[in-house]
């Protein structure tokens, strides 16, 4: 009989998330805003429901007005809504009576003064008090939100602090460096848990297992077995209530920065010394630090911008870009990229990174396709062969699976080659995947794990790549916009790509 993954022998190995987290204290920034109500306080809840929070609280500090008893009712409303089959009113009853609210402008300094007595008077109950001051509100507001706990005296309290800080970090590299420079005035780099949610996925963490723990890929993970390596985060939806924002960013800075090249860094690093947050996040940096700067020759030759005009989705017509709300109708900010990636380092050198990033998309996905060479001679010859490369893909989202496309004899044939699929399916093991990944990042940070968080010296670097990419487009704005309908799959120049090196984008139904 097989045995499920999860059934494993495991007989002396303690389970790695049974225990209570330590005594800690949550502050939300923005606790009432949209983040909050979507990602973290559904995610607090569920970990309350799993037994693993005892000795905590949580206070929300911001505007608009709210009391306590307001606050909670708000909480509720969101657990309701995004977490409703974990929702239970005896047990929110118990998770309520922790939560607090602080109304306060982020400017205001009566609004700290109340943060450090609340946090002094549980600093004093519990003793050592881990302290997570989450920021969940708009860029421009941390280094407001940086400096008055500075001069409050909040980092000062002799706690056990993490500062949580939502992407984007900066608009570009100096602004970035700027930013960096703020939050070290008042807190330690150990202190500072820069947070990119697509990390906290599972199978973006099971890259360094799947390489890492099976011999038989390792040995393969180099440019003398692999041909390419393809990432895609597409969506299907449009840019909803973010215009203004996205018309700021645009799809380089929302997507590229961050996400992107964070799977760039992870399907490429070397083996660590050790599985620590340092030694992992030391060999992601080297990766970030080996990819080849672009030139405006590499820029026009290597990379592809795109807008989404009117098409159909799932059979209903929708808007292009420049029809949504609070978007200019002669606006040239990209909802589409493409690109040629190199990382000039031995194990990669001649293998192309191709990326591709857009909004109103054939279909969501977020995928990365590693395939293989072919064999050297071609053995199996006839006109039905269909003579398929292997591929490995990892699905990220919406499916969260492992599959590997290999060649076998197809049945009752004489040297027919069908290529078939072997595939490890997330959604079959566990229904945990279906969960917040801010489940996962809000435990680390209790924790003081910062292993699936950004180093400003990757902030730094990953910036270093792409603002050429952005200054030059910005400059030089292509005069085809819209240059693909919604529901495709980006702008033709985005296939013709590939095209140019006798190869496809590779997507898995």
């Amino acid at each position: 009989m097989t045995e499920k993954p999860e059934e494993k022998a495991r007989e002396g190995c303690a389970p790695e998330e049974s225990a209570a987290l330590q005594p800690f204290s949550l502050v939300i920034f923005g606790g009432s805003g949209d983040l909050s109500r979507r990602m973290i306080l559904p995610a607090l809840y569920h970990i309350f429901g799993e037994g693993r929070l005892d000795d905590f609280r949580v206070t929300a500090f911001g505007l608009p007005g709210m009391t306590d008893e307001k606050y909670r009712d708000f909480v509720r409303e969101s657990v309701m809504e995004f977490l409703p089959q974990k929702y239970r009113e005896e047990k929110f009853v118990s998770f309520a009576g922790r939560l607090g609210y602080i109304s306060s402008a982020f400017d205001s300094d009566d609004g700290y003064r109340r943060l450090a007595a609340v946090l002094k008077e549980r600093a004093a109950a519990a003793g050592k008090l881990a302290v997570v001051l989450y920021l969940a509100v708009p860029p421009d507001m941390t280094g407001t939100i940086v400096r008055k706990l500075g001069e409050h005296g909040i980092n000062e309290l002799g706690l056990d602090l993490r500062i949580v800080i939502e992407k984007p970090f900066g608009r570009d590299l100096a602004s970035a460096v700027d930013l960096n420079r703020t939050l070290r005035e008042v807190f330690h780099e150990r202190e500072i848990y820069r947070i990119d949610h697509y990390l906290g996925k599972e199978t973006v963490q099971n890259i360094l297992f799947f390489r890492f723990a099976n011999s038989i890929f390792e040995p393969l993970w180099n440019n003398h077995y692999i041909d390419n390596v393809q990432i895609t985060v597409a969506e299907n939806l449009g840019i909803a209530h973010r215009g203004a924002f996205y018309e700021r960013a645009g799809v380089v800075r929302d997507i590229v920065q961050n996400h992107i090249l964070q799977l760039v860094g992870l399907v490429a690093m070397e083996p660590p010394a050790g599985f620590t947050p340092e030694h992992i996040r030391e060999e992601k940096q080297k990766v970030l630090n080996s990819l080849r700067p672009f030139r405006e020759e590499d820029i026009l030759r290597d990379t592809v911008t795109g807008q989404y005009g009117p098409g159909v989705i799932k059979g209903e017509e929708v808007p292009g870009y420049r029809s949504e709300k609070n978007v200019a109708a002669d606006s040239v900010t990209p909802t589409f990229f493409a690109a040629r990636f190199h990382i000039d380092n031995w194990r990669w050198a001649g293998v192309p990174f191709y990326v591709r990033t857009g909004k109103r998309m054939g279909r969501r996905a977020t995928e990365m396709a590693i395939q293989f060479r072919q064999p050297p001679l071609r053995l199996f010859t006839g006109t039905c062969n269909r003579l398929e490369p292997n591929i490995l893909f990892l699905g990220i989202a919406p499916k969260e699976n492992i599959s590997l496309k290999f060649g076998v004899k197809a049945l009752n044939t004489i040297s027919q080659v069908n290529p078939v699929n072997m595939v490890y399916d997330y959604a079959g093991e566990s229904v945990e995947t279906s969960y917040p990944t801010y489940r996962r990042l809000l435990m680390d940070c209790i924790k003081g794990d910062p292993m699936l968080f950004v180093r400003q010296d990757g902030v730094e670097a990953m910036w270093s790549v792409v603002d050429p990419i952005v200054k030059y487009w910005e400059e030089h704005p292509p005069g085809d916009f819209p240059n693909y309908s919604a529901g495709t799959w980006g702008p033709e120049s985005a296939q013709a790509l590939l095209r140019r090196d006798e190869r496809q984008w590779l997507n898995e139904e």
